[in-house]
């Protein structure tokens, strides 16, 4: 089991601000590409060419990385502010 956090207008579009999911194995491209085949709100929320950060374990990702069961997981918008 992983648990996953959305944060910002991803949680307002998917409107889903944590879940629980089973998770045995994988990384982070394997974990957004299960998420994006729940549908097209998903799919386009979740779009390559959308900007957010996956964090793991309060680690922003900067390429793929591997996840495993009973990790934290946080999908991230971009934050602005002054």
């Amino acid at each position: 089991m992983i648990t996953i956090t959305y944060f910002g207008n991803l949680k307002d579009q998917l409107q889903c601000s944590e879940e629980t999911i089973a998770w045995e194995s994988g990384d982070t491209e394997s974990l957004l590409t299960m998420l994006r085949e729940r549908g097209a709100l998903w799919a386009q929320a979740l779009a390559p060419e959308n900007i957010f950060r996956v964090v793991v374990n309060e680690e922003i990702t900067f390429s793929v990385t591997e996840i495993v069961s009973g990790d934290r997981v946080a999908l991230l918008p971009p934050v602005t502010g002054g």
